[in-house]
């Protein structure tokens, strides 16, 4: 008897959705115009599959599939899309088309979308959609960037403290308008003011007279509704939050903030701290060659100036230099241990500084541990470094020469990389942004200094 075919289970198509061979075979397909295969291959993935794929095709391709799909392209993948792909994407969508499928999303999702585009194409969009929804969405945009006004979802589910379980279980069967998926019911007042949450699995779980009042929780996290979306972050992290509510001036429920939006903003926060660090502004890996390098010039002209102070430093020393070819050898070494050492320092710094690590509190106490640190890495480097070149260049003095810039330089590194950040988040500037320009220029600056100046006062004194 033959064995039966085995199918493929849902975790199987995950890994093979978007392997190379799997990709080759869609952009083939497009080229040939083969619409069949096309959607044969496509329409089977998930929204976020299907989402990495866009952002894979180039422009071309990218249009040509678009259109192969037709009215069973599902607009929810352009929640998914990096900003440059989904724009590109929307261009090539009817706005009819568009409208309809906010009209299904939740609104988080749909503000997400609508925020990006300019106020044209918003309008021509909103106007297309019911009065009510459209009042809240507008309303929605109407709240800072990036605060949890615009994070948040207003569908929610909301019950008076008064209420049985019985009551409860019955509006959510019978109730249209819920949210998709939701893990608390909030208990508020007449006011519409939260005064507790009661988990899902609670209410399934008690008896039907019980009342809400009696199993709900009273204690639970208010989200201020201009609150910025990386406090909200780190409010769902330090209290292991799955949902929480939140709540306009007068303290009325507006919305909820589920987990699944946070997940998604750490991972934007993170990778925006990383490109900040690299002085990178928004860039990705599908923007243009001249959107690239837009962003990567501003910063490029901050450092060739930062690098011009330290060659001016070098310049002071020419003389010495020119006296031992030896020195030109060990300066660059010099100052890449010190800028090594610096971003060490600043990267763990520019971490503590974003998760609330690092405060007023215990900064003295992180400081004089920096400082102790670069002191015993200094003594380690110093013995290692000083001994090698003294014996390659048979010069015991340059051994120390070298061995005392390095101490010096890993000390100095060690105290920037976490001064500079504290003295940027004081004056109310993203630390991120900008110190590790002025690290690596303190470092340069310091580490040729100090190696050109104790070879100048002692080997040619």
């Amino acid at each position: 008897m033959a064995e039966p075919t085995p199918t493929n289970t849902l975790d199987d198509a995950a890994e093979e959705a978007l392997s190379p061979a799997f990709v080759r075979s869609v952009v083939d397909a497009v080229d040939r115009a083969d619409k069949t295969l096309v959607r044969q291959l496509v329409l089977p993935l998930r929204t976020a599959d299907l989402a990495e794929l866009l952002e894979l095709l180039r422009p071309d391709e990218r249009q040509d599939l678009v259109e192969m799909l037709g009215t069973d392209f599902n607009p929810e993948v352009l929640s998914e899309l990096d900003e440059s792909v989904r724009d590109h994407v929307i261009e090539l969508l009817d706005p009819k088309d568009l409208a309809a499928a906010l009209t299904e999303m939740d609104s988080d999702d749909a503000v997400y979308l609508l925020e990006d585009m300019d106020e044209a194409e918003q309008r021509l969009i909103l106007d297309q959609l019911p009065a009510s929804e459209r009042a809240a969405l507008e309303q929605s945009l109407d709240y800072p960037e990036y605060s949890a006004g615009r994070l948040m979802q207003r569908e929610l589910v909301a019950v008076p403290p008064h209420w049985d379980v019985g009551q409860t279980l019955d509006y959510l069967r019978e109730a249209e308008e819920l949210p998709h998926e939701f893990y608390e019911i909030f208990v508020v007042d007449p006011a519409y003011k939260p005064v507790g949450t009661v988990p899902l699995s609670r209410v399934t779980r008690s008896k039907r007279p019980v009342l809400i009042s009696e199993i709900m929780e009273t204690e639970q996290t208010l989200i201020p509704v201009e609150m910025d979306q990386e406090e909200v972050a780190l409010q769902f992290t330090k209290y292991d939050l799955i949902s929480a509510a939140v709540v306009d001036e007068g303290g009325r429920l507006v919305g909820v903030v589920t987990v699944d939006d946070i997940v998604e903003v750490i991972s934007e926060e993170a990778a925006e701290d990383i490109r900040l660090l690299a002085g990178l502004g928004e860039e990705s890996i599908s923007d243009s060659v001249l959107q690239t390098s837009r962003s990567r010039v501003p910063w490029l002209m901050v450092n060739l100036v930062t690098a011009t102070l330290a060659a001016a430093v070098i310049a002071l020393f020419d003389a010495t230099i020119e006296k031992m070819v030896a020195l030109a050898v060990l300066m660059p070494i010099v100052a890449s241990m010190g800028g090594n050492a610096g971003t060490q320092t600043m990267t763990v710094t520019v971490r503590a500084l974003a998760t609330r690590d690092l405060v007023h509190f215990n900064a003295r106490r992180t400081i004089a541990r920096e400082f102790f640190v670069g002191v015993l890495n200094g003594m380690i480097f110093a013995l290692i470094l000083g001994g090698l070149s003294a014996l390659l260049f048979g010069n015991e003095w340059l051994g120390a020469v070298f061995a005392g810039a390095i101490m010096i330089n890993l000390v100095v590194a060690s105290l920037t990389g976490i001064l500079i950040p504290l003295g940027l988040d004081k004056l109310g500037a993203d630390p991120a942004v900008s110190s590790a320009v002025f690290v690596t220029t303190m470092t340069d600056v310091v580490g040729f200094f100090s190696f050109l100046g104790l070879a100048a006062l002692i080997l040619f004194y």
